[in-house]
Order: C-alpha cells, then structure tokens, then sequence
C-alpha cells in the first residue's frame, strides 16, 4: 500500500460504503469509488486494488485523498470545472440588456440574435443566454387595447355577472357574428405526415366565395345555434334572432350578450326587440371582444376546423361548418368564467399606469 496513506473506516462509514457498492441504482463511479477505499482499509496494496477495480495508481490514489480529507462525502461529490468558455463581464451583460430595450440603429424594428451580437462583440450564443437569464424575447410581441369606454367599469360587471350568476328562469346567449369566411381550395393537394415530416399543404389557393357566420352559445348549457349567411346586414341579424327566438322554450327570459357592431344597434333591431319583451340586451364595452364568449367558441372552429380546410365551394364550406356545430351540440361544455372583476379592473389601471408614464 501507498506509504503516507493512512484511513479509518469507522462503523458508520463503512454501512454507507456497502449500502453505496451494493445499491443497483447507484452511479458506477461511486460504486468503484466505495470499493477503493473499502479495500484500503482492509489493508489491501495498491497493485490488487487496481486490478479489483479496473483503475489506475494515480485514480486510486486520488481517492484515497479524497477520502482521508472529506470522508464519504467527498467520494459521492465531483469537484467542479472551471469553464473552459470566459466569463462574460457584467458591464457586457448590462449593455446587452439595456440594447435590448432600444430600438436598433440600423433598419429594423428590434434586434435579433445576431445583431446583437455585431453590436456588443459577444458570441451570438452568449446573447441568447442572457436573454434567457434575464427573460428577454425581443422577437415575440404581443397585441393589447385598452378600452376606452366611460362606462366600462359598469358594463364588465353587467356581462360578468351574466356569467357567474345568470337569472333565474333565463338564458343567457353570447351573440356574434364571424363574418368573411372564405372557401378556400389548394391548388394541388398536400402530403400526409408521416415519421420525420409534418403534414403539406399549398401556399397559394383557390376562393371559392365567402360566408357569415352568426351564432349564439348557450353560456348554462355549451350548445350552440348556428346559421350561414351571405352578408351580415341588419336583416340577417334580424333573421337570426327569429331563429334563435324559435330554438328558446317558451317562458324563459332571454339575455343576450353582444358586442358594439352598428348592426346590433339598428333601429330595426331596436324595433324587433321591442317586440319580444323577453329580450334583454347586453353590449359589451368597447374594444372588449374577449368579454363575449362566443369569440372562444369562433377560435376554436378556426383553429380545429377551417384554418386546414379544404373546400370545393361555399355550400362545402357551410355545411363543414353546420357539422362541427352539430358536434358540438352532442357533447356541450357549460362556458366557465374564472376572471373577478376587480382583479380585470386592478390590470387596466396598471396598465394604463405604465402608458402614461412611458408615454
């Protein structure tokens, strides 16, 4: 055995030394490790200890070091590495970010990675880690508006109570209309996916015409009451209203969210509602489309229905359209709002807070 090498297993060490070597899920370097220095204490030279554990003299005695200086705790811990990339300076990373939050010098609307990277002398890797560390994506931006309605705090709760506490005896309907939607054709048909590769589909395509969809979803129930139209003037809107009049049982009350469109406010409609007194309208504020739920439900059909359709014509489209709300309707969600008021309210304040004070 290596002279100058003195170990002490005691009791306690030695339990851990075996329960390390005998675990099946314990890393292999620890296991040869434990061994080491489990042989060493029980006297065992140098020249067998390297052939017990396949390692070299200099590894055996490095742990053997190792172990005289830190115990068990020192077998089971690797000593970090310096990096063998340079730290970047501080000030570097405080230039990257402020640059980050200005608009660059040269003809673009924000910097990119590599721009970046011109500007400070840094790798364009180092820029996307403190932009990472620091949560800056200057590439992704997101819409907003603030509505500028006067009676904006008095409309949110009117809506919002709709949803979370509806009348009773009543049904309450988010109204909408999703107008120009297109029948759109691929000029050649698309591959499948398949391992490796994602679905196909053509840049360019054919139109085929346009169709107006006007619905109303049941906020209790989640079903749906739909209708294609051709244009979306007051007497579609009008048209469907009977529809949806029709679909109602008799003797419930009925109301109706809806956003500001000037067709919803027609003198027409006006004149229609005052001739059903079970109709209540409520609009929503201004610039407030997320407010009406029927905007989620139009989302969806986007995403899951249109936006990869494929049709021959308008009444292709229509009836793709009336199949999906059909589908729907067997299987209908209640619509759940979670958001408070207040907590609504509080978020517009801070953000018009932060506009005016960066404006």
């Amino acid at each position: 055995m290596r002279t100058g090498i003195s170990i002490t297993v005691t009791s306690k060490d030695r339990l851990r030394l075996e329960t390390i070597a005998r675990d099946r899920n314990s890393p292999q370097k620890h296991v040869w490790r434990a061994r080491i220095v489990m042989l060493t204490a029980d006297g065992v030279g140098t020249n067998a200890i390297m052939a017990a554990t396949g390692k070299d003299k200099t590894c055996v005695w490095r742990w053997q070091e190792r172990f005289m200086l830190e115990g068990v705790e020192g077998l089971v811990r690797d000593k970090t590495r310096p990096s063998r990339i340079p730290s970047v300076p501080i000030e570097t990373i405080d230039r990257v970010v402020a640059l980050t939050n200005t608009e660059p010098a040269h003809e673009a609307t924000h910097w990119t990675a590599v721009a970046m990277a011109r500007a400070t002398g840094v790798s364009i890797s180092s820029v996307q880690r403190i932009w990472k560390a620091h949560g800056l994506r200057p590439h992704r931006m997101r819409a907003f508006k603030l509505s500028n309605d006067p009676k904006f705090a008095e409309k949110l709760r009117d809506v919002v109570g709709l949803y979370i506490d509806p009348p009773a005896h009543a049904v309450v309907l988010s109204l909408d209309e999703k107008s120009q939607i297109q029948a759109l054709d691929r000029t050649q048909p698309g591959l499948p996916m398949k391992k490796g590769r994602a679905g196909t589909m053509t840049h360019d395509y054919k139109r085929h015409g346009t169709t107006t969809l006007f619905a109303a979803l049941d906020v209790l129930e989640g079903k749906v009451v739909g209708r294609c139209m051709q244009r979306h003037r007051h007497q579609e809107f009008i048209r469907f209203l009977n529809a949806v009049e029709a679909a109602v049982p008799a003797g419930k009350s009925i109301h109706a969210i809806l956003d500001n469109y000037a067709t919803h406010k027609h003198p027409k409609v006006r004149e229609w509602l005052g001739r059903h007194p079970r109709w209540t309208f409520h609009f929503t504020p201004t610039s407030c489309s997320w407010l009406n739920a029927v905007e989620g439900y139009f989302a969806k059909l986007t995403r899951r229905r249109l936006k990869r359709g494929v049709f021959k014509g308008v009444v292709d489209l229509q009836a793709a359209i009336h199949r999906f709300i059909a589908e729907t309707n067997d299987d209908p969600k209640p619509f759940i709002w979670t958001a408070k008021p207040d907590a609504i309210l509080a978020a517009v304040k801070r953000g018009r807070e932060t506009l005016e004070s960066i404006h």
